[in-house]
């Protein structure tokens, strides 16, 4: 029985994980999850100071909701999960201090979780176990990257984005369009008005594995500035969306082609995207693999994801000391390039 704790950006959250022994099975048995969308939205973006700030007032009754909704006590929980990195190291830090003191007074382990592995894992929530190798594709907020895995902590980097991630990508197309924060799901939502026909936007050709994102940005702003003769923007939403996805369908393929598998695994806010889903879907049953995507809620940031990955090296026999540190950068794509990594070293 896990309780996980993610604080990495603007999402205060916490979760109950069970992990069954035996098959390795992850069952949620609640997830909250304290937004701060609407403390964000007058700055278009994510303030650090406010975000750690209201990371400090939430945590406590929201770690009390999770253990309630999961009909668990404190003294029910065998360790505590944290995703300890990356992420803005001022709420990184108060979600690593309460998991210790969680975790020292109960005399359980912590167990740090890296968040960019954590992603992946949210499509083995409540799921049957899978068939490995397979590819895993992360697309968030903050990270864009495809790994190969051998099992599910055992995952090395292949390719990554060069300039903005997805998610980065969406959020500022979003504010060029003039629409709200977050801006994914409204561009999401305003492109399913328009025709991407009418604004095609190149997609980026960069070799290898690795993405970009930058090109088909400033594509847009200038498409904005100068409107293509009949097309809204809706439809300019539309073509953005279809270059994204495309870009993000295309490196799934190529990762495919190089790196033999037999299923997919993807992960993270834009994940949530319907085009993106439909499309991994096709591109699955076309090649007879099998798909695993979390659902909407888990595709963003939360707490079930961290519970779950630290589950996995509890099972393993791996758990951290009271020393574990919050972390800016992932330890699995500094570098770009390394050996095969477990989802938490």
């Amino acid at each position: 029985m896990v309780l996980g704790i993610e604080t990495s950006c603007d999402e205060t959250a916490a979760a109950v994980v069970h992990a069954d022994r035996a098959s390795g099975r992850l069952r949620v048995l609640s997830g909250i999850a304290a937004s701060q969308d609407d403390l964000h939205a007058p700055y278009r973006g994510v303030v650090p100071e406010l975000a750690s700030r209201a990371h400090l007032e939430r945590i406590q009754p929201v770690i009390r909701r999770a253990l309630a909704d999961a009909g668990r006590s404190l003294r029910d929980i065998d360790a505590v999960a944290v995703g300890h990195r990356p992420g803005l190291i001022g709420s990184l830090l108060v979600g690593t201090s309460a998991a210790k003191a969680i975790a020292w007074s109960l005399g359980v382990p912590i167990i740090g979780v890296d968040h960019v592995g954590a992603h992946l894992v949210a499509a083995l929530l409540d799921a049957d176990p899978c068939r490995f190798p397979a590819i895993g594709l992360v697309a968030s907020g903050g990270h864009t990257s495809l790994f190969t895995m051998s099992a599910p902590g055992a995952i090395e980097l292949r390719g990554a984005t060069i300039d903005d991630a997805a998610g980065e990508a969406f959020d500022k197309a979003a504010a060029c369009l003039g629409l709200g924060y977050p801006g994914g799901p409204l561009l999401d939502a305003l492109a399913a008005q328009g025709d991407a026909s009418r604004a095609p936007f190149p997609l980026s050709r960069v070799p290898g594995l690795d993405f970009s994102f930058s090109g088909v940005k400033t594509a847009l702003r200038e498409a904005v500035q100068r409107p293509p003769d009949g097309c809204s923007a809706a439809d300019l939403a539309a073509g953005f969306r279809e270059a994204v996805v495309g870009a993000l369908v295309r490196g799934v393929e190529r990762a495919l082609d190089a790196h033999p598998a037999q299923g997919l695994i993807a992960g993270g806010g834009v994940c949530a995207n319907g085009l993106l889903r439909a499309r991994l879907g096709a591109l699955c049953e076309a090649r007879g693999l099998w798909l695993r995507i979390p659902r909407p809620h888990h595709c963003t940031d939360n707490a079930a994801m961290i519970a779950g990955a630290g589950a996995l090296r509890a099972l393993a026999g791996e758990r951290d000391g009271l020393d574990l540190t919050a972390q800016p950068l992932s330890a699995m794509v500094r570098g770009r390039r390394g050996p095969a990594r477990r989802t938490v070293p």
